[in-house]
Order: structure tokens, then C-alpha cells, then sequence
């Protein structure tokens, strides 16, 4: 899988472009705490937090102690959440048992060996914590309006951890029982917004392209934007769920 180098640039990219407001996540909050539980003084782990938009939208929404842990020097840099740890997410700087869940969000596709990662949540979780992974999944991408205005990027997202792999190497380590279901977001307030955003190109399937489908696809939205009626830009993203 290739990845996306997060400097300075990349960084600032992500951030303005792939931090949701929380307005328009409602359907994520409630998912979230059904399958979380979260209760004051539970700890959280935000594992691959980019920028902290999430660890910060827990935080304030639920009460609970966020820990945060990205590898990625500029994008802690940009992560005013703490505490903010540095770590790689197959050699975990916590202790066995110390937190009551994880949460990992698209990024799954970054880690270059999943079944140590599996093993390493199953050491820092408590008995019984769930493991919550908001991702794309091959062949589920039909309700991602990226994949609509970019088809080349389908076989991008092929290339990622499919669900029955992710499944499988989470039970071998200890999580035999899962979940999953598609979670409505906004991610633009309009097309035009969207179209915007998309340019920055900080989606991974948008870097993996080549320069000429990308700029393909930007003109097919770039046009429909013309004349659209304002509507707000809705996702459906996996959540996977394991104990």
C-alpha cells in the first residue's frame, strides 16, 4: 500500500480539508457512545489521531480522558489536543490494560503490518473494551461521494485491508465478535464547498492516482457544480466494531 508522507503541506491539507464540522456528525455521535458506553473517567484511545479533531470532539462530547497517538511529527504539531503521544500503532507507548477503547479512523491502510496492530490493542485494552474502526472498505464504497466523481480511485481503495481481513486478524488476537454498519456524515455544506475541499486532494485513493484522472475527476465535479441546488454532501462510512 503506498502511503501519503505527512509534511508540513500534507498536514495543513488534512486539516483543512479532512476535519468534519460536528455539526455533521450527529449519526457518529450516537453510534459512537452505543457501542462505546463512554462514563466519566473511562479513557479513550484516538490511535493514529492525525490532527486531533476527534480526540477533541470526544472530549466534548462525551466527558471522557482522550489519549492521542499519531506517528507523524507534523500532524502532532498541528493537534492541539492533548495529551498527544508519538507512537506507531505496532508498538503501542501504553500500558497492558490502561484504556476502556479504541478508536481508529481511516487509517487502517497506513499500517504496514495489521495482525501486530490487532495484538497490540488486545494488550492495552481492558477486558471486555471494544475496537471501533471508522474506514472505507473494498467494495463497500458505493455511498462515498469521492468514489462517484473519482471511479479511478475504486482501485485504490481495493489495494486497502478488506472487512473479512480486518475481521480475521482482530479474532486471531482476541476479538471474536464484530460489527458493522454504514454511518451517515456531512461532509460539505454544498457541492461547491465539496469540490473545494476535494482539491486539496488529501485523501489517500486521491493521491494514489495518477495527475491526469485526477484532474478528470475535479472537472466532472467542477461541472456539476454549475447550476447545482444547495444541498448538503452526505457519506456513508463504515464503522467496524470488535471485542
Amino acid at each position: 500500500m503506498g502511503l501519503i508522507s505527512y509534511d508540513d503541506a500534507e498536514a495543513a491539507a488534512f486539516a483543512a480539508t479532512r476535519e468534519l464540522a460536528p455539526a455533521g456528525l450527529t449519526h457518529w455521535r450516537h453510534a459512537v457512545r452505543e457501542h462505546l458506553r463512554p462514563r466519566p473517567g473511562s479513557t479513550l484511545l484516538d490511535l493514529g489521531a492525525g490532527t486531533g479533531a476527534w480526540a477533541t470532539t470526544f472530549t466534548g462530547w462525551y466527558g471522557v480522558r482522550v489519549l492521542a497517538v499519531e506517528p507523524a511529527p507534523a500532524m502532532r504539531d498541528r493537534c492541539p489536543h492533548r495529551p498527544m503521544l508519538a507512537g506507531e500503532a505496532t508498538a503501542l507507548p501504553l500500558a497492558a490494560s490502561s484504556v476502556d477503547g479504541a478508536w481508529l479512523s481511516t487509517m487502517l491502510h497506513h499500517v504496514p503490518d495489521l495482525d501486530t496492530v490487532a495484538r497490540q490493542l488486545r494488550r492495552v485494552l481492558r477486558p471486555g473494551a471494544p475496537v471501533l474502526i471508522r474506514s472505507p472498505f473494498p467494495g463497500r464504497h458505493q455511498l462515498v461521494a469521492l468514489f462517484e466523481w473519482f471511479p479511478e480511485a475504486i482501485r485504490v481503495l481495493d489495494r486497502f485491508p478488506s472487512l473479512s481481513r480486518v475481521r480475521s486478524a482482530f479474532a486471531a488476537a482476541g476479538f471474536p465478535v464484530s460489527s458493522v454498519e454504514p454511518v451517515a456524515q456531512t461532509v460539505a455544506t454544498s457541492l461547491a464547498e465539496y469540490a473545494d475541499r476535494i482539491d486539496r486532494r488529501a485523501h489517500t485513493p486521491l493521491h494514489l492516482i495518477s495527475e491526469a484522472e485526477f484532474r478528470a475527476g475535479m472537472a466532472r465535479l467542477r461541472q456539476a457544480v454549475q447550476g447545482s441546488a444547495p444541498a448538503p454532501v452526505v457519506d456513508h462510512l463504515d464503522l467496524l466494531v470488535l471485542r
